[in-house]
């Protein structure tokens, strides 16, 4: 596990200016010479390749200190002057995106653009992909986009996920029918910094272990910022282990709810992201069946669901068709016996009830459930290689790991595990700890095993495996972990690279 004295440390030189001609120091051990960096001309190669329109969207990122208002509550953080759950970055598919970084933060920090297939030296992984940004440094990100779909971007240091550094990254495609009247993005949330500590100090107590309780049932109990006993039977036990005193939509806890507004029988696509540290959403609108049309940006078949489940940093788009009155739209904190909720509205009726709940008449839909459209689907074909990914560790040591080996994101190469380019690869996660992950692999996307869809981030749930494949055609080193952030900072982290030749 690292601290964060250890990467101000490193990086106590003070401001840096960073361009992707800064990666040739990143990785330099010998150890590392057979693999691909993201310097490399395959990676350009792979990004030239990619289809262009010649549009460029061009957006200005600043993360700072900031404070924010909470229902009335002023809460100190860090956010984007630039972008922010309610103010997205969009643009279509073949656009060149060019962000320029600038970092008034007192620590280095990157962006992760979740779930691009982008060129490898724009992933935002710091010592793998770049220098992390230095505090009053810069870093210009440049890329094009490459696929449609609901996407989002955060940090990728230390605990900084956990505060505000996010915001959705919306990818449109010109030649998609959009059989639907309007769209709506909800950014889901758990929310502590500034409130009850900073994620910084909820790592380090969770660091110092907690007790197993196993398939005990006895509601959450808080002990100082962690909760014992958050169990929910849709994530096979233990749901999380932080407590947060707010869940929010958009920004906004439930006390101060966000209103969407439609008229009677409109359509509306809602873009469901699940940008949290430590908690699983099952998320809905009352009276209102959902039609599951995609997630992770790729489309599924139709699945029409009462609610559906979202782990840390899945999407899912969905769409409603808008009844007469004022609804609850509640995304349920699993385990946690708390919820974030808006409001969606189409008329003058009186509000709905404050403590509103979801129906549970029907099992909540789970990526389980879908299936990828034939023209999502890769084409078949043989698996080339297999890797397989045992999630080790438990809360007593807090010793999340990837197949017994925690990674030290200094030496983010140390363990890598390696493919090569044109491969099939199945991934093959097995879980044997007690607990759920949300395991997300960076630069690809792959099928679940059977025709399932196509996703870059799923659930494995406690006991279980879940076996995924996709097409190594993107060259470079690509971070795959658990984004629990807490479970990753402790090292459920693993690298996949490219060899060369």
């Amino acid at each position: 596990m690292h601290t964060d004295l250890n990467r101000r440390q490193f990086l106590a030189a003070g401001a840096l200016t960073l361009t992707a001609a800064g990666l040739a120091g990143c990785t330099s051990t010998s150890k590392t010479t057979s693999f691909v960096r993201p310097d490399s001309a395959a990676v350009a190669e792979a990004e030239s390749k990619r289809r262009r329109t010649g549009a460029t969207v061009q957006r200005a990122l600043t993360a700072e200190p900031v404070t924010v208002d909470l229902a009335g509550k002023e809460a100190k953080t860090w956010a984007f002057s630039g972008a922010s759950a309610t103010k997205p970055i969009r643009g279509n598919v073949g656009d060149t995106l060019k962000v320029a970084l600038t970092n008034k933060l007192p620590d280095p920090t990157t962006v992760h653009w979740h779930g691009l297939a982008l060129r490898n030296d724009m992933d935002g992984v710091p010592n793998l992909t770049q220098k992390p940004v230095g505090s009053g440094g810069t870093f210009s990100y440049e890329f094009v986009l490459p696929h449609a779909g609901t996407y989002w971007f955060h940090p990728h240091v230390g605990t900084q996920l956990d505060r505000g550094l996010y915001a959705p990254l919306i990818i449109d495609d010109p030649n998609e029918k959009a059989d639907y009247d309007q769209e709506w993005i909800i950014v889901l949330d758990d929310w502590l910094d500034g409130v009850t500590a900073t994620p910084d100090q909820v790592l380090k107590e969770l660091g110092k272990g907690m007790m197993d309780h196993g398939g005990m049932d006895m509601g959450p109990m808080r002990m100082g910022n962690t909760l014992m006993g958050a169990t929910s039977p849709l994530l096979g036990g233990d749901a999380g282990d932080v407590y947060y005193p707010l869940h929010l939509i958009n920004g906004r806890p439930a006390a101060d709810p966000e209103t969407f507004t439609a008229k009677p029988g409109q359509k509306v696509r809602l873009r469901i992201i699940n940008a949290g540290g430590d908690t699983a959403f099952r998320f809905g609108v009352a009276e209102h069946p959902l039609t599951i049309t995609h997630t992770d940006g790729f489309p599924v078949k139709p699945f029409e669901a009462e609610s559906v489940v979202l782990g840390m940093g899945e999407r899912y788009d969905a769409i409603v068709t808008a009844g007469d009155g004022a609804f609850a739209v509640v995304a349920e904190a699993l385990g946690k016996q708390d919820q974030a909720r808006a409001v969606l509205r189409t008329g003058s009726g009186s509000a709905p009830a404050k403590d509103a709940k979801l129906p549970q008449t029907k099992a909540p839909a789970t990526a389980a459930d879908l299936k990828a459209i034939d023209a999502a689907a890769p084409p078949k074909r043989a698996v080339d290689r297999t890797l397989v990914l045992e999630l080790t560790g438990g809360m007593e040591k807090y010793d999340w790991a990837i197949n017994g080996k925690r990674m030290d994101m200094e030496q983010p190469m140390r363990d890598a595990l390696g493919i090569a380019e044109g491969e099939r690869v199945a991934l093959e996660f097995k879980n044997s700890t007690k607990m759920w992950h949300p395991m997300h692999l960076h630069g690809h996307t792959y099928q679940h095993a059977g025709g399932g869809p196509r996703k870059d981030t799923s659930i494995v749930l406690p006991g279980k495996a879940l076996r995924v494949e996709f097409d190594a055609d993107n060259p470079g080193r690509w971070l795959t972990h658990c984004h629990n952030v807490y479970h990753g900072e402790a090292g459920m982290m693993t690298t996949i690279a490219y060899q060369n030749g």
